[in-house]
């Protein structure tokens, strides 16, 4: 198949790109910058110029519907948060596309209507306070905690604090009485992360994996899939509750009591942990959009590892703003040394795909030059494909 993913920013574009072209598909990505993450890697025969998505999400969408008709594409693959506009046009639109019901997507695209939701289906979450104005901050006394805008993107609109101070000043750099703001008691534990599947509210593939390692932007530089006991009947339940078509992910603290998630995201995130544990998430996303019963995926393993030396190099600028430290982290994730031994590269395997190295070259120069330059690179990944307070309220408005 001929295939166009709606944005070549990100580790998921990057990610699915390289399984679908190992699938023998036809890869092509759309990208409103000029240099993407993923026009680096032989699977990515072409790349195709849109607007910015978070300005202009119908000018993006005008622009993609028309590419996807000049070059008889047989799927556009949603891999950012382009499936918003994808699922609010979904009954006329002029390509094959993979996506929820936006009745469904609404009830989790923002952080207040999937905690709504999630309380509806019993699944647990930290405890949680809806603050619509600063008076309501007087009730939040437990600390710390996380105040979160209700529509961001890779932890842009979260802020964490430790004191009243420091939430009221939190509460007034993310809008307080302008936008109604959740804050989220912080759970003590590890990240994970969990990945799911469904054909029209059917299960048919999932996965989780512990960040062990954290890299630029609180993403992980180093995953190690788990198997959780109650996982299965909880997706199950969920996806069956929203009738839930589609990618599904979910970040989740395993906590003393169990696993509660923090957040929500309606599209898949970064599939190829799920893969190296017997997974194939993006196989699984395919064979829904098939239009026939898609079969179902067993469990995978536990213990596989793999790495983003990447997000290790720029995890280690932020974190550490030293060029030594910086040093010392890509010799040990490119040789997979000390926490990296073990584990396998995720996102930029050189092994037959020599440009993968690119961006890995060009973030370990910049950060042995200046490492402050991971905002840039950090920023140039998430930017282009976020949906922005303001894109998300066209998208509402049109779909009314």
């Amino acid at each position: 198949m001929r295939i166009l993913l709606s944005e070549g920013s990100g580790l998921t574009s990057r990610q699915v790109a390289g399984r679908l072209g190992a699938l023998g598909h036809e890869v092509e990505i759309l990208s409103s910058t000029r240099i993407c993450l993923s026009r680096f890697t032989r699977h990515v025969q072409a790349v195709y110029a849109v607007p910015r998505f978070g300005r202009g999400p119908f000018e993006w969408l005008a622009t993609a519907e028309r590419i996807a008709a000049e070059r008889k594409v047989d799927l556009l693959f949603p891999t950012q948060e382009q499936v918003t506009v994808l699922s609010a046009r979904l009954p006329q639109l002029r390509v094959a596309t993979i996506v929820p019901p936006f009745k469904s997507l609404v009830r989790v695209q923002d952080k207040i209507s999937a905690f709504r939701t999630l309380e509806a289906a019993g699944v647990p979450q930290p405890p949680t306070t809806l603050i619509s104005r600063a008076e309501d901050l007087r009730g939040i006394t437990a600390f710390p905690v996380f105040l979160k805008h209700p529509v961001s993107t890779a932890s842009s609109g979260v802020r964490r604090a430790r004191s009243t101070d420091e939430l009221e000043a939190a509460a007034e750099e993310l809008g307080v009485g302008r936008s109604e703001l959740i804050a989220q008691a912080q759970v003590a534990g590890p990240l994970a992360m969990v990945q799911a599947v469904a054909d029209r509210g059917r299960l048919i593939a999932h996965h989780a994996c512990v960040r062990l390692r954290e890299g630029v932007g609180g993403g992980a530089s180093l995953k190690e899939s788990i198997v959780l006991p109650t996982l299965a009947e909880m997706l199950a339940r969920l996806v069956g509750a929203l009738d839930w078509h589609g990618g599904l992910s979910m970040d989740v603290i395993i906590g003393d009591g169990g696993p509660v998630i923090i957040d929500v995201n309606p599209r898949l995130v970064e599939p190829a942990n799920a893969l190296a544990a017997g997974v194939d998430l993006v196989g699984a996303m395919l064979d829904a959009a098939a239009g026939a019963q898609a079969p179902e995926q067993p469990a995978g393993v536990a213990g596989v590892r793999t790495r983003q030396t990447l997000l290790a190099i720029l995890g280690a600028a932020q974190h550490s703003g030293s060029r030594r430290a910086v040093l010392r982290e890509a010799v040990a994730a490119t040789f997979a040394r000390g926490d990296y031994a073990g584990s396998t590269e995720e996102l930029t395997p050189v092994a037959g795909d020599p440009l993968a190295v690119i961006p890995v070259l060009a973030a370990l120069g910049a950060s042995l030059v200046r490492p402050s330059l991971w905002r840039s690179f950090h920023a140039g990944a998430v930017g282009p494909y976020a949906v922005t307070p303001e894109a998300w309220a066209q998208i509402l408005a049109t779909a009314a």
